[in-house]
């Protein structure tokens, strides 16, 4: 099920809200939430239902005996990244790795036909993240059952984030309350969030899968370019609107999960890029696998070793396939160029060359991200800035049948919300709040229309 279908918002939603207000004592609230989370991934993922019920109890069996038997802690530990790390591999990866073998040693293992269940990584690094706090004493208590699964199944970060830690909500596992200016701030990000994927990140994402599924020898430099900025903005609007949508969600019901993204775009370096794009999940590998590796306290080759290790596991960690792993050791690799004494990002003291430098590292690693394998990825690249400058009457058809009025319309309002002026001059007004929450009821009118018209709804990082 996803949050930008007519049931969810015409009937799982309101349902359940309405039914979660009406209970009058928290563990009530809690047992409704689990049950309707549960439904909400068993819509999609009916068997692996189970799978996720049961890495819930694993993990919630080891953050207990950590509590209960503290002398063998190191034990429930290693058992719960071996545990965790093992759903991971086998659901996700062993293509990859059959694939892998049979190219590396020029075998023909069958690649065995596993479908992933969705949302597999976002889950398994929270359940990761429950043993792991409970085991660096931040919640060195027990856990009952209900209140982990309740931790790692509530349905509006379930599926693609943010990446919830279990130190930052357990309180309000069983210590919440939603006021009225919550759920009215709630509905309001939600619905923000929904335009950003229904209005802005499917039409983006019409235009790159009709860029990329044109014959190569019909692709030149303004396609190439057009799919890549497209693209930018897609990946963006969709999964900073899901964010929006799980933050507001969260906030309706009484849970306050931090922020996901902040205006990334507005970076002026690789560094920065990272702090401010997928908060949630840079900075679970910064807490639970850079800085136990030592982080930049080892010298500087241990800190080149453990920042390579934490990209290449970043760009892992989004899919399987090798083009993953390039796009995050390319950003590995520009970050530890920035930070050496002869090419440090701080030399250049103008923003805007900063900007330009980032406008092109932003686009051409999302290039080898959105490519289906590497050699599609390079074909682009190689199309936006050496051979694509030959032109013919179907390359002007193409470009024009791709620039529609529509489609320049949301790329130049999209690429001006991807930046955070705007914003920061609008929330200066006192009429920010009343006026927003009055264009909120008109975004959601126009996504009801769009829906109701458009079957084209696809979520980026469900597959991830």
């Amino acid at each position: 099920m996803v949050f930008s279908s007519m049931f969810f918002l015409s009937a799982f939603l309101p349902i359940t809200f309405v039914v979660s207000l009406l209970l009058p004592k928290i563990k009530q609230k809690n047992i409704w939430l689990i049950l309707v989370s549960l439904l909400f991934y068993a819509y999609g993922e009916p068997i692996y239902v189970l799978l996720m019920i049961g890495s819930v109890l694993v993990n919630n069996v080891l953050g207990n005996l950590i509590v209960i038997k503290p002398r063998w802690d190191r034990i429930w530990i290693a058992l719960c990244v071996i545990f965790n790390i093992g759903i991971l591999v086998f659901f996700k990866y062993t293509p990859m790795i059959v694939q892998t073998i049979n190219r590396g040693f020029h075998l023909n293992i069958e690649i065995p036909a596993i479908t992933m269940p969705i949302g597999i990584s976002f889950f398994t690094f929270q359940a990761m993240s429950y043993v792991i706090d409970t085991y660096r004493n931040q919640q060195r208590e027990k856990t009952s059952f209900l209140n982990a699964l309740l931790y790692v199944s509530f349905f509006p970060q379930l599926i693609a984030g943010p990446i919830v830690k279990y130190h930052d909500i357990h309180k309000e596992i069983n210590n919440r309350y939603a006021t009225a200016q919550d759920i009215g701030e709630g509905i309001r990000r939600f619905i923000i969030g929904l335009a950003k994927k229904v209005l802005i990140a499917n039409t983006a994402a019409q235009m790159v899968d009709t860029i990329y599924g044109l014959p190569e020898t019909q692709i030149n430099i303004v396609l190439a370019w057009i799919a890549s900025f497209a693209y930018v903005l897609q990946i963006y609007f969709d999964f900073s609107g899901y964010s929006d949508m799980a933050i507001g969600l969260g906030r309706m019901f009484g849970f306050h999960f931090k922020e996901n993204f902040n205006y990334p775009y507005g970076a002026v370096s690789v560094q920065e890029f990272w702090r401010k794009w997928h908060i949630s999940l840079s900075t679970w590998f910064k807490e639970y696998v850079y800085i136990p590796l030592g982080g930049n306290r080892k010298g500087k080759v241990r800190t080149y070793l453990n920042r390579y290790i934490v990209f290449f596991l970043t760009g892992l960690w989004h899919g399987a396939d090798w083009s993953f792993v390039v796009w995050g050791l390319l950003h590995g690799t520009l970050l530890t160029i920035e930070n050496t004494r002869y090419f440090s990002i701080q030399k250049i003291k103008k923003n805007w060359l900063k900007r330009i430098y980032m406008f092109v590292v932003v686009n051409v690693t999302f290039v080898i991200f959105r490519g289906e394998t590497l050699a599609q990825g390079f074909f682009m690249i190689q199309k936006m800035f050496v051979t694509g400058f030959s032109f013919s009457a179907i390359d002007k058809v193409s470009v024009m049948g791709v620039l529609t009025p529509l489609n320049i319309c949301i790329l130049i309002i999209g690429a001006v919300l991807a930046i955070p002026n705007l914003k920061n001059r609008l929330e200066k007004s006192k009429w920010f709040v009343p006026i927003s929450y009055a264009g909120s009821i008109g975004l959601l009118l126009l996504v009801m229309i769009s829906l109701a018209s458009n079957a084209y709804n696809p979520f980026i990082y469900f597959r991830f």
